[in-house]
């Protein structure tokens, strides 16, 4: 009897244990190793390098927004991450399209993926979620589980200051793209329109220019005997133009942006800004701006110009909006300079993009998570995640000096939309980063060519960062969301009438005192106060 007793009172304590430590698991907690907010009890288990990472196979689930070009779970470079990590995925995607609702809706749900890949998750976003425990600080595992990411810290302190948020955490992970110089897609000349007028030197003034859509304008320059032709069309409300023509006023960026003395400004109000509503009106009232251009597809806009119509636009590359093949005839707009500024102010791509990696609560694993995502920051990884493995699209001719050729796309077809099923790597802000040597040898003569074309008309002009990456802390983030809302409404607005002629720039005082009451002066001195944090940071 007693020993029938002692049995009882042990196995009551084991089921009150095992209950208790039940109750310590985070949601979707599906390998039973630990809850990922105290610290994994596998981590014992990741092996810190080499592969791999795990002696044992575990499940995870990412949420990540969708191409829809391929299943993830068919895609290769996936599939041979599995091979070397151990870490198989279960994917819990939401098409591009619709992904930030998914998003809204899951971060409400509770039930959250162990981790998020290419969220765009924004610094209010990190900070919102970090700050109620759903996204986990990375800075400790990054010290200890991701020597090639930390080398990109150590190497680059801007990195670490930009993805730092103000309580001194580090909640997600960036997209790292140095060598990538354009701040948005540039603006392109139609090379048969050049050659038609006998245009030898792009124009360098806003002067020159608009002399040039002028002659676009008046002299048939597609030959058709029709005066279809458009010297300029844009798309967005101009979105996709504005900061190239802002730059010929001395402003670099349609928002915010900082000068060569430290001094923020808000856009809206500037002089220059005023400038560039200006010569817009002038294109306009002259017919030599798309009237199109606040309403109009990207897809309208391309058939205009397959249509031989479209003299100067923007996008990625030329010949994406004209069709055909890639051509070195139709040149990259050099940036121009108006009679207010010395010469133009052109905006660089800040290279840093917060948000494209990080981990839930719910993570059982993040330590070999964080090894997972490492392996994209080193040379191998980013490689394999931008080109695909070895053998598909590309080879080595000389490893030892990262020599690569290109191999026949199977089955023939676009190599780009090949590439889109085989990583997911594509059309999406995914964690990587990017290194020169990974197009050694694979770079055709167009590409050499638009490098080319990058260096000598923005680079060697002394294009910068128009603004830092950085964090608003959740006061000003919070007071800045609120004054937006009506602020970006009323400038957009306004600005389709300045351009249009609806608002006379007469009325530009009125409208700079409504910017003001509406909180332009205040948007100014938040900004002011997070770059000075961010500098001295």
């Amino acid at each position: 009897m007693q020993k029938s007793k002692k049995s009882w009172v042990m196995l009551l304590a084991a089921a009150m244990l095992i209950t208790l430590l039940s109750g310590c698991g985070g949601s979707g907690n599906k390998n039973e190793q630990g809850s990922a907010a105290g610290g994994s009890s596998a981590a014992s288990t990741v092996s810190k390098d080499g592969f791999p990472i795990v002696p044992e196979p575990i499940t995870l689930t990412m949420m990540a927004p969708d191409v829809g070009l391929q299943n993830w779970e068919n895609m290769a470079v996936l599939q041979e991450m599995e091979k070397l990590t151990n870490i198989r995925f279960e994917f819990k995607n939401a098409p591009k399209d619709s992904f930030e609702t998914k998003k809204n809706l899951v971060f409400a749900s509770g039930d959250y993926p162990d981790v998020f890949y290419a969220a765009g998750l924004t610094p209010a976003e990190q900070m919102n979620y970090g700050e109620q425990g759903i996204l986990i600080p990375l800075e400790d595992l990054i010290e200890e589980y991701a020597p090639n990411f930390k080398k990109v810290l150590d190497e680059n302190p801007n990195v670490r200051k930009s993805i730092t948020a103000p309580d001194g955490h580090i909640y997600s992970l960036p997209v790292v793209e140095f060598n990538q110089p354009w701040y948005r897609n540039p603006l392109w000349y139609n090379g048969d329109f050049l050659k038609a007028l006998n245009i030898d030197k792009l124009p360098e003034t806003t002067e020159e220019l608009y002399t040039y859509l002028k002659r676009v304008k008046e002299e048939d320059p597609n030959g058709n005997g029709v005066a279809d032709e458009i010297p300029l069309s844009s798309t967005n409300n101009l979105r996709d133009i504005r900061t190239w023509l802002l730059g010929a006023f001395g402003v670099y960026e349609e928002e915010i942006y900082v000068d060569d003395a430290d001094v923020v400004h808000y856009t809206p109000m500037e002089e220059g800004y005023k400038g560039y509503l200006a010569f817009l009106n002038r294109l306009w009232n002259e017919d030599l701006l798309d009237h199109e251009s606040f309403i109009q597809t990207a897809e309208q806009k391309k058939a205009k110009a397959q249509n031989n119509q479209v003299a100067l636009f923007s996008d990625w590359h030329a010949y994406m909006t004209l069709g055909g093949e890639p051509s070195t005839d139709d040149p990259m707009f050099a940036p121009v300079k108006s009679d207010m500024v010395d010469k133009p102010v052109i905006a660089m791509n800040r290279g840093i993009t917060t948000g494209a990696f990080a981990i839930s609560n719910s993570n059982p694993a993040p330590e070999a998570s964080m090894r997972w995502v490492d392996y994209i920051y080193s040379y191998d990884g980013a490689l394999m995640f931008n080109k695909g493995p070895e053998g598909i699209l590309w080879e080595y001719t000389d490893k030892a000096n990262l020599v690569k050729q290109y191999l026949p796309v199977p089955g023939g077809g676009d190599r780009e939309d090949y590439r889109a099923t085989i990583t997911p790597n594509y059309g999406i802000p995914a964690p990587t980063i990017s290194f020169d040597d990974i197009y050694k040898g694979l770079k055709t003569d167009f590409e050499t060519w638009v490098d080319i074309e990058s260096k000598t008309k923005l680079l060697d002009q002394g294009a910068r960062i128009p603004f830092p990456t950085l964090f608003l802390t959740p006061e000003q983030q919070t007071e800045v969301t609120t004054l937006s809302s009506d602020l970006t409404t009323y400038v957009r607005q306004m600005e389709a009438k300045f351009v249009t002629g609806a608002e006379s720039l007469d009325n530009w005082d009125s409208y700079v005192q409504t910017v003001k009451k509406m909180g332009g002066d205040r948007m100014q001195e938040i900004y002011q106060e997070a770059y000075n944090t961010w500098k001295s940071n």
